[in-house]
């Protein structure tokens, strides 16, 4: 046959009067509010592709967590002077340390075991094995599981950065906190799903907590906290009403959706229009949720922000903690610890290429106190059951010396530790020789520890995918090992 192929009357089914058009219409927005309601209730599904793309979707399977706060250590914390324990290590100070490579690092090493500078105390029922430098945080290692066995590919800042989060060690690749967003939405319509906040950047910048190839809706809102304006060009334009910018948004949206009905294969343009919407909500719930000053006085007090050392950082986990109560499902702090007058850190926290004892008491000296008391007032609150909190650096530093007491980076051997969200308290995982230098049991890596806070956030790692470039892909690759001994 030539010509279109007629259609029957029916198939259009086109009303034939005024009054048939206004009840289907009626019926029809009734149907999509209906629908709208149902699924913020959790009742039903959303289609894809036809609601925010931040709207809440229910997990693969009843989660233990909702939200994940990762204490990001930038630069890296030495495994042999925080929380792995070797007294080997201590006995072979000056001596030939077997096996070492001098190129393991960044720069090139000696060679010769260095002994940790610091006193060591096992605490709590379970054992563990604390540097003095950490008087809080060993307060709870009853409530930490530790992973002793951790090693990245690289022994790079910027890749290894990017490894723990995205997977990968090169960039373009979406970070655990836009899967999140992706998989499950956000809790909170009116702030964002993933928050990132640092003071100085670290290594790596923006592209370490990408969206990659995802929607750019899921992209993390990173800011600094310490200044009067976290978030840039929120505030709304001087001299414009509320009635002014919504009249002015309904207009952009009206011209964007008009663009986007040609483009119905376009996904970054339904995450443009929600990304102009989320920021006009924003502006409201934003800044009470960065307002320390709503919290009691002892509460300011016990997160350190009296203390020049520690407040930025205490405010930085008291923020994190704000931010978790209000529905925001992923918050990563990146240390950027206070320096001594003697330059007690460098450029990148915890990078003790020179002084391991100078470099790690600094360090500690910021972080110890907001992070035990973070843990404390999830617990006190009820919120560490259902919170992950996950403290640990790209990578760990070397058993032998760089120079007379300095570390160099070492990919092959560090500790991370959980605590909440289903990890099971006073859990020890895996091992590292026995000076500290190669982990050698149950090893683990970034696709392990992704696959493991997925599971514990109610998604199956292996069926968490999007195609992109004619392919399936997922955060944890084509590897990744749920760590099912340190959960509850």
């Amino acid at each position: 046959m030539n010509g279109p192929i007629p259609m029957h009357h029916s198939m259009l089914n086109t009303p034939r009067n005024r009054r048939e058009f206004l009840s289907r219409a009626g019926l029809g927005c009734g149907s999509l509010a209906l629908t709208s309601l149902l699924h913020q209730e959790g009742i039903v599904a959303a289609a894809p592709g036809t609601t925010n793309p931040l709207a809440q979707r229910p997990a693969h399977f009843a989660p233990k967590a909702k939200a994940v706060i990762w204490l990001f250590q930038t630069g890296s914390p030495s495994q042999v002077d925080t929380f792995d324990y070797k007294p080997e290590l201590q006995k072979r100070d000056g001596t030939s340390l077997a096996g070492a490579d001098p190129k393991t690092g960044f720069f090139t090493t000696s060679g010769k075991c260095l002994k940790s500078p610091f006193k060591w105390a096992q605490h709590g029922e379970s054992g563990a094995w604390t540097s003095e430098i950490f008087p809080h945080i060993s307060k709870h290692v009853d409530d930490i599981a530790f992973i002793y066995s951790c090693y990245s590919r690289s022994n790079n800042h910027t890749p290894a950065l990017l490894e723990l989060n995205s997977g990968m060690i090169r960039q373009g690749f979406p970070s655990i906190g836009s899967w999140l967003g992706y998989g499950l939405g956000s809790q909170n319509s009116n702030l964002p799903a993933y928050v990132v906040m640092h003071g100085k950047k670290p290594r790596g910048g923006d592209p370490v907590w990408s969206s990659g190839f995802l929607p750019s809706v899921y992209q993390a809102t990173s800011l600094d906290p310490r200044g009067s304006e976290p978030i840039k060009n929120l505030a709304r334009p001087g001299g414009m009403t509320s009635k002014q910018q919504r009249s002015l948004l309904d207009t952009l949206r009206a011209a964007n959706a008009k663009h986007a009905s040609k483009r119905p294969f376009d996904g970054d343009l339904n995450a443009r229009l929600e990304s102009f919407e989320l920021a006009y909500r924003m502006q409201t719930a934003a800044p009470e949720a960065f307002d320390v000053n709503q919290e009691t006085a002892a509460t300011q007090e016990a997160y350190g922000l009296n203390r020049p050392e520690s407040k930025d950082y205490g405010r930085q986990c008291l923020i994190a903690r704000r931010l978790i109560e209000r529905g925001v499902r992923f918050v990563q702090v990146f240390a950027d610890v206070a320096k001594t007058p003697g330059g007690g850190v460098n450029d990148v926290p915890w990078d003790a290429h020179s002084d391991i004892r100078l470099n790690h008491s600094t360090c500690a000296a910021s972080v110890d106190q907001p992070t035990g008391t973070l843990l404390d007032d999830l617990k006190q609150r009820g919120m560490l059951n259902d919170t992950i909190v996950i403290y640990g650096g790209e990578f760990g530093r070397t058993s032998d010396s760089q120079g007379s007491a300095g570390r160099d980076h070492n990919p092959n051997a560090f500790t991370t530790w959980f605590a909440g969200g289903g990890f099971k308290g006073g859990a020890q995982y895996g091992s590292s020789d026995e000076f500290g230098y190669k982990s050698v049991e149950k090893r683990v890596n970034a696709h392990d520890i992704h696959a493991t806070v997925l599971h514990l956030m109610g998604l199956d790692h292996e069926a968490l995918t999007y195609r992109f470039n004619g392919r399936d892909y997922r955060l944890t690759d084509v590897e990744g090992e749920v760590l099912h001994e340190i959960l509850a």
